[in-house]
């Protein structure tokens, strides 16, 4: 296992806990060579400005918490933010959400907005047969068609292409009309590179990385769930 993967691992595990926040998850991510946001954790407001002109406006704002697991339903995210005044308006407002929800506020993640096709990428554990990879059309089409395509880890190159030829969406990452042709070799290298953690890291039992963005320029993992055994 790679050596700063475990170290959050660890961290995690000497806390009690079974779920990885984001910033952590994209750690793990990142000691994978699997290409993540560029993004930071903010314990002040003016830390999150600071952070956000670094990055560039727009950015996105999500609350890091160890009992929010589902940021959306503790409207624990903020997208396009788009000036230093909302930035620091919308970091207090965390702050406040997180004492009248009752959970701590480890702090404010401010990211980059990413552009491009949405994917999804999860993972399940079964006891039986081990990891099972899911690959799909993000937003509508995971939500309302169920456009994905399952393989056991760990997967090739071939499998990733296979999958592919299994979504139906997938076509939009061709160049359909007049779209730039996505990157499917750093696409194919990044479901390559998860599977190699799955294997390596035996005890992630469900992950979640919604979105993915899939773009000429290559894939991003914008926001990350993980949940050990």
């Amino acid at each position: 296992m790679r050596q700063k993967a475990a170290e959050v691992l660890n961290k995690v595990r000497s806390e009690g806990r079974t779920y990885v926040m984001e910033p952590e998850a994209k750690q793990i991510l990142k000691a994978y060579g699997i290409p993540v946001t560029d993004e930071a954790v903010c314990t002040s407001a003016d830390e999150a400005v600071m952070v956000a002109e670094r990055i560039g406006y727009p950015v996105a704002m999500k609350v890091v918490s160890p009992q929010v697991v589902h940021k959306t339903e503790f409207k624990a995210v903020c997208l396009n933010v788009p000036n230093e005044k909302d930035v620091a308006e919308i970091y207090r407002s965390f702050e406040q959400e997180s004492m009248r929800a009752n959970f701590d506020l480890v702090g404010v993640l401010v990211s980059e907005m990413v552009v491009g096709q949405e994917m999804i990428i999860g993972s399940t554990k079964d006891p039986q047969f081990g990891h099972l990879i899911m690959l799909g059309m993000g937003g509508t089409y995971v939500q309302v068609y169920k456009d994905v395509s399952y393989r056991l880890s760990p997967v090739s190159a071939l499998d990733v292409k296979e999958m592919l030829s299994e979504i139906k969406g997938a076509k939009l990452l061709s160049g359909f009309r007049g779209r730039e042709p996505a990157d499917i070799k750093t696409l194919t290298k990044t479901l390559m590179a998860i599977s190699e953690m799955l294997v390596e890291i035996d005890d992630i039992a469900e992950m979640d990385l919604n979105p993915v963005f899939v773009s000429s320029d290559g894939v991003k993992v914008a926001d990350a769930r993980i949940m050990l055994s």
